[in-house]
């Protein structure tokens, strides 16, 4: 637990002995009154929480003291941002979805489209992972590994062609709110070359290993520095990838097709793997 992150209401709170926060500040880093450590609010600020007091409490059934913590909050910056990287990902076996969402949030991508594929296996659609929260919450625990305070957005689709909708509409309204903004901001000059650079576009990418354009590395080379609410899309298949018919709507959506070599990956690989090569080489992780 590299920061502990707290929602508004809580972050005035004491922590009880049974909240797992609490448990790792006493039994991992041994905490008492006085210390400090990371803290955020989620979605908000991160900064430094000091112990203002500690409690020890006798634990019958282990024989030792757990603590209650009541501590106060020092916000110090708006917390790590995130990247514009969304990704579309087809749904995987539940122990890989947990370690996918972990590790995708760890490298601080802004969505996670998950959606229903052709070839996927449709049982893995009916996992309670994200009704009993556990989805969430294990982008929460990348983000807590990351010591950030921002955790992705996560998006459910029945089908590809619902997502790539989904996200459309979506750019269409940024893009709509971004010349809005421009219009009320800029002088009537500027209006147009403005509204070019804040357009909200975004750079498709997909994987695939049957008939690529190219690599993933050359092709995400070629975009170059992005503008302002510009963002990457990149579409990772399920299991079995893609259809023809899916590469088809792919290609009419304008995203570009590429491999990360002759190698078949793993979903939850692949993803991580392939954010990791495209936040690399937009200098996000310089």
């Amino acid at each position: 637990m590299n920061i502990c992150l707290f929602t508004n209401e809580e972050i005035n709170k004491p922590l009880s002995v049974n909240d797992e926060r609490a448990i790792h500040l006493n039994k991992v880093l041994h905490k008492k009154e006085g210390d400090t450590f990371s803290a955020g609010i989620i979605g908000g600020q991160a900064g430094t929480a000091t112990i203002t007091k500690a409690v020890k409490v006798p634990n019958p059934k282990t024989g030792k003291n757990d603590v209650q913590y009541e501590f106060s909050f020092k916000e110090e910056s708006d917390g790590k941002p995130l990247f514009p990287l969304i990704m579309i990902i087809g749904f995987p076996r539940p122990i890989q979805l947990k370690r996918l969402l972990r590790d995708v949030a760890a490298l601080g991508v802004c969505e996670v489209h998950l959606t229903g594929t052709e070839l996927g296996e449709k049982s893995y659609m009916q996992s309670t992972l994200v009704e009993r929260g556990a989805a969430y919450q294990m982008l929460l625990d990348g983000t807590v590994q990351a010591a950030s305070t921002h955790v992705p957005e996560l998006f459910l689709h029945s089908s590809l062609k619902e997502c790539l909708d989904s996200i459309e509409s979506q750019e269409n309204q940024q893009a709509a709110e971004n010349r809005e903004a421009s219009s009320n901001q800029q002088a009537a000059e500027n209006r147009e070359a403005s509204s070019n650079q804040q357009c909200g576009c975004l750079e498709k990418i997909t994987l695939d290993n049957i008939r690529p354009e190219g690599s993933l590395e050359t092709l995400v080379s070629g975009i170059g520095k992005l503008s302002e609410n510009q963002k990457v899309v990149a579409a990772i298949g399920s299991e079995r990838g893609w259809t023809d018919k899916e590469r088809q709507l792919l290609r009419d959506s304008g995203f570009k097709i590429c491999s990360m070599g002759s190698r078949v990956m793993r979903t939850e690989t692949a993803a991580t793997v392939s954010a990791s090569i495209i936040l690399s080489k937009l200098g996000y992780l310089d």
